[in-house]
């Protein structure tokens, strides 16, 4: 795993574990960071399929390609995605389970959601239970699953385990076994935390680190610290100065201006190296560092620009 000279392979790094689940609060870049990972690793020539769980259209739009569908979709070389419903999960069991009548009348008499909602925990075992078939069947070298936000990534990863404390029998308890045999499995997979450098993020993430830890006993990779500004050096410069020193003019209001945006520049670096140092100081974990783009929507250039920033710090680990 490690090169020459005590580096890591980023290919060996991806290539750890088939399945890696990004999660993280809300707003953090999760799936960003999963399209990134995915990017990174079909650059390495790894055959990458993203799994998507929430309906949005972010994933395929970072690509710049169509809304995704329950099937396989190609968004980029060596990368394919899908979303998952709970629904579909169910009908297709039922069908490879020679089912198909049950799955027929579901469909026809509109109870499907009914049956994926019939006790708590069902239809994230749904989906996790599809995860896992796909794991097993080499869907792809690495299979990238966007999880819900951090709240219901917990609730959504403990859900095996609160099954089997609550279901004694059946095809829901053996399905709720082999996935928490997945789950707990460093060789099949781990899951790798997102987060601002911002206090709350943090806060969020070291809480979310531990509970998954304890109670669901997965393996943690790296935390991703998303959205790092790059430092700028001689912020404490005055523009007047720096204007006269290099031979230019500053028009009427630009020193002020620049000022305030030195000042909040400053601001920042200083909160994130505080906040960075804390999650180092609180988690036990090793960083992924990511820069912030400054774009509201991103595309598959930037999705380039982060696989290399991740890479490199995969390198750097």
């Amino acid at each position: 795993m490690k090169c020459a000279g005590g580096w890591l392979d980023p290919r060996e790094f991806c290539a750890q574990t088939r399945v890696v689940i990004v999660a993280g609060k809300g707003g953090v870049g999760k799936t960003t960071v999963s399209a990134a990972l995915a990017t990174m690793a079909s650059g390495l020539g790894l055959s990458t399929l993203v799994v998507e769980i929430e309906g949005k259209h972010g994933l395929a739009a970072a690509f710049g390609a169509d809304p995704l569908a329950y099937g396989d979709q190609v968004l980029a070389p060596g990368v394919r995605a899908r979303t998952l419903t709970p629904d579909e999960a169910l009908l297709e069991y039922l069908d490879e389970h020679g089912l198909t009548r049950i799955s027929k009348r579901l469909t026809r008499s509109g109870t499907i959601d009914v049956v994926a909602t019939a006790a708590p925990g069902i239809k994230d075992i749904l989906l996790l239970g599809k995860v896992k078939q796909l794991e097993l069947r080499k869907a792809a070298d690495l299979i990238v699953l966007d999880a819900p936000a951090a709240g219901h990534a917990v609730t959504f990863l403990l859900s095996a385990r609160s099954l089997l404390d609550t279901v004694s029998v059946g095809p829901i308890r053996q399905q709720a076994e082999d996935v928490l045999t997945m789950l707990t499995d460093p060789a099949r997979c781990r899951v790798l935390l997102v987060t601002l450098p911002e206090e709350t993020p943090v806060n969020e993430v070291v809480e979310t680190a531990f509970t998954l830890e304890d109670k669901v006993g997965i393996d943690l990779g790296p935390v991703v610290v998303n959205g790092l500004y790059p430092v700028l050096e001689g912020l404490d410069v005055d523009p007047e100065q720096a204007a006269a020193e290099a031979g230019v003019g500053l028009r009427p209001g630009e020193a002020e201006a620049l000022r305030q945006a030195a000042r909040f520049r400053s601001a920042r670096q200083a909160l994130q190296a505080e906040q960075v140092d804390r999650l180092a100081s609180a988690l036990p974990l090793p960083q992924l560092r990511l820069p912030a783009l400054f774009t509201s929507e991103v595309g598959p250039t930037d999705l380039a620009v982060l696989a290399r920033a991740l890479e490199a710090s995969v390198s750097g680990l």
